[in-house]
C-alpha cells in the first residue's frame, strides 16, 4: 500500500522536474556522483544550521540538498553512467545526509534549555524516528539484495524529506515547538511502514518461489 496518486506525481516529476534539471546539470558538466555528494553536502549544512538553532534556513536548506536527489539518477540514466556503484553511492550518501539532519536536531534539543523529562523525551523520540525510518530504506536495499524491489509504504525517504524540511520552516517561523510532534509522527508512521515493507517483501518472495 502506497499514498494515493505517489506513482502519478513522480511521474510528473519525472517529465517536467528530473529530466529538465539533469539536462542542465549535464550542461553544467557535472557528473552523476558530483550532484550525490553536493547533496549530501549540502545536508550536512542544513544539520549545521539547525544545530545552531537557525531551524527556518535549516529547513529550506535541508529541502534543497534533498531535492538535489532527483537529479543524480536521472542524470546519469541519460548521459549512460548508471552503474551498480553508483546506485550504490547514491543510496549511502542519502541515508548519512538524512542521519546528518538528526544529529543536528539532537544537538538543537541538547541546546535549547530544555531539562529534565521533556529533554530525555524529545531525543528518545528523535532516536526512534531515526532508527525506524534507517530501517524503512535499509529494507528496500535488503529486498533488493533478495531480487525483489518496491517502494511500497505510507512513509518513505521523500515523504520524510518533505516533511522533515516543511516542519522545520514552520518550526522557524512560528516558534512553536513542532518538531517534537513531526518527529514522533514520523517515528510512528515509519515503524508501521517497516512492518507494512516487510510483509510486502514477504509474499513478493513467496510469490517468487
Amino acid at each position: 500500500m502506497a499514498l494515493p496518486g505517489r506513482e502519478e506525481i513522480r511521474a510528473s516529476l519525472s517529465r517536467y522536474v528530473e529530466i529538465p534539471g539533469a539536462r542542465v546539470f549535464q550542461a553544467m558538466g557535472l557528473t552523476p556522483n558530483a550532484i550525490t555528494l553536493i547533496g549530501f553536502a549540502v545536508c550536512i549544512v542544513a544539520a549545521w544550521l539547525v544545530g545552531s538553532g537557525w531551524l527556518l534556513a535549516g529547513g529550506i536548506v535541508f529541502l534543497v540538498g534533498g531535492g538535489l536527489d532527483m537529479f543524480d539518477g536521472a542524470l546519469a540514466r541519460m548521459t549512460g553512467r548508471d552503474s551498480p556503484f553508483g546506485a550504490l553511492m547514491d543510496s549511502v550518501f542519502d541515508r548519512l545526509g538524512e542521519a546528518a539532519l538528526f544529529v543536528g536536531m539532537g544537538l538543537y534539543f541538547l541546546g535549547s534549555g530544555l531539562a529534565g523529562n521533556t529533554l530525555t523525551l524529545y531525543v528518545a523520540v528523535l532516536l526512534l524516528a531515526l532508527i525506524f525510518s534507517q530501517g524503512v530504506s535499509y529494507l528496500r536495499a535488503r529486498g533488493e539484495g533478495l531480487g525483489v524491489f518496491t517502494r511500497d509504504g505510507v512513509m518513505t525517504r521523500t515523504e520524510r524529506v518533505i516533511i522533515l524540511g516543511a516542519g522545520l520552516i514552520a518550526d522557524g517561523l512560528t516558534g512553536f515547538p513542532l518538531m517534537p510532534w513531526i518527529l514522533l509522527a514520523i517515528a510512528v508512521v515509519s515503524c508501521f511502514t517497516l512492518f507494512q515493507r516487510m510483509w510486502t517483501i514477504k509474499g513478493l518472495l513467496e510469490k517468487g518461489g
